[in-house]
């Protein structure tokens, strides 16, 4: 039987589709909502504010890309609530948004773990639940939760951030065995040393450097890098894909020897 190639690039289209994707005003979440949006998709940005999406929903407009901003800070539910209702059928969740705090176990304190891991993981089944009942509803949907290694190779320090990114993965494996058979995909994507502003600081220390040395790629990710993995992961081509959690990492987690 003929092998339909042309029709192959079409599975990567998101034409009609409509992507949330948090925490998308800078860094790994701007990069994946560009590349939802060049796909065809129209993207919702979301920040804490109006004033800090402005700039990357006119790069968009720029560019002829169909996007639109949602405004609310994870912490708070009601808000989040009302502006997923405005917002309209959303068919792609990407939960990209997150904390993170350095503090090892011994010096970070109840409440803060607490709130690190509130912001980090339970706001993420906040905003799913209320974004999965319009995907059931339409029969299709994808839901990606942005993980990271540290979730699986945790190292001295930030035990809250390891908590919260592993309890992510967690989620999409539970959510997967639920959604499935709706036509609702839950995956997991798991970034690895990625040279974001965030990381600025870290990237020019003497810990940058050995991570550097530590990933077989010998370099730090520049962030367009995850886009390509995001979008598989909200196309149709990966429809029988469900429960994953894809790695990005230039073979960080692969290798035995620091």
């Amino acid at each position: 039987m003929p092998c339909p190639v042309s029709i192959f690039p079409d599975l990567f289209r998101l034409n009609g589709r409509t992507a949330l994707v948090t925490g998308s005003a800078r860094g790994l979440g701007w990069e994946i909502a560009r590349g939802l949006a060049q796909a065809g998709a129209k993207v919702l940005l979301h920040g804490r504010s109006a004033e800090r999406l402005a700039p990357p929903l006119a790069a968009l407009a720029e560019a002829g890309l169909a996007a639109d901003a949602v405004t609310f800070d994870m912490a708070d539910r009601p808000a989040m609530a009302a502006a997923i209702g405005k917002a309209g059928p959303i068919d792609v969740l990407v939960h990209n948004v997150g904390e993170r705090d350095r503090r090892s176990f011994a010096d970070i304190d109840h409440d803060s773990f607490a709130r690190l891991v509130d912001v980090d993981l339970i706001a993420a089944h906040a905003l799913t639940k209320l974004v999965v009942p319009g995907m059931l509803e339409r029969g299709w949907g994808r839901v990606i939760l942005v993980t990271s290694i540290v979730g699986e190779l945790a190292g001295h320090g930030g035990t809250s951030y390891a908590t919260a990114k592993g309890g992510l993965a967690a989620f999409a494996r539970a959510l997967a065995t639920e959604l499935g058979a709706r036509g609702i995909t839950v995956n997991a994507l798991s970034p690895g040393f990625f040279a974001t502003e965030t990381n600025a600081q870290l990237i020019a220390s003497p810990a940058g450097e050995r991570q550097r040395l530590r990933c077989p790629a010998k370099r730090w990710a520049e962030p367009h890098e995850i886009a390509g993995a995001a979008l598989f992961l909200a196309s149709p081509a990966a429809s029988y894909v469900n429960g994953h959690t894809l790695t990005v990492d230039g073979g960080v987690s692969a290798s035995y020897i620091a």
